[in-house]
Parts: C-alpha cells; structure tokens; sequence
C-alpha cells in the first residue's frame, strides 16, 4: 500500500474510534444516572483498576502498556468528568 492508502486507513478508523468513544459515552451517562438514583459516587477506583488491568491484560501490542494506560486514563477522566454533568 502506499502512503495515501495508508492514511485512507487511519481516517477511516479514527471515524470508527469517534464513534465507539461516543457510544461508550452514552453508556457512562446511563451508569451516571443509575449512580444519582443510588446515590452513589461517580468516581469508583476499584472498577477503574478493573478496566485497565482487562485492557491491559488483552493488549498485544504494538503499543506499550504504558501508552495504552495514558489513553484509558484520558478516556476515563472525560467519561467521568462527562457522568458528573448528567
């Protein structure tokens, strides 16, 4: 493949991406709401480190652990920063 292919490629999964980060945003809403009617904390560690540890234990790479951690935790932290304004 050449280079204009190549790039035809990571456009088309960034839209893939954009999309399931928005369908993952829908759900956090959802859980927001059931954490108000519960009154429970937006902000829960336990399923955090549950969510890495399961992305982390199917990454097989290229990219590092350590990069995949830094992008979950800014997908988490906009997630959560989302289910505190719903």
């Amino acid at each position: 493949m050449e280079l204009g292919d190549w790039r035809k490629r990571i456009d088309a999964l960034n839209l893939q991406l954009l999309e399931l980060l928005n369908e993952r945003a829908k759900c956090a809403q959802a859980i927001a709401e059931l954490k108000k009617k519960k009154m429970l904390p937006i902000y829960d560690p336990l399923r955090e480190k549950q969510v890495f540890e399961a992305v982390l234990g199917q990454n097989k790479g290229p990219l590092p652990d350590e990069a995949i951690r830094r992008i979950f935790e800014c997908i988490i932290l906009e997630h959560r920063r989302l289910e505190e304004n719903t």
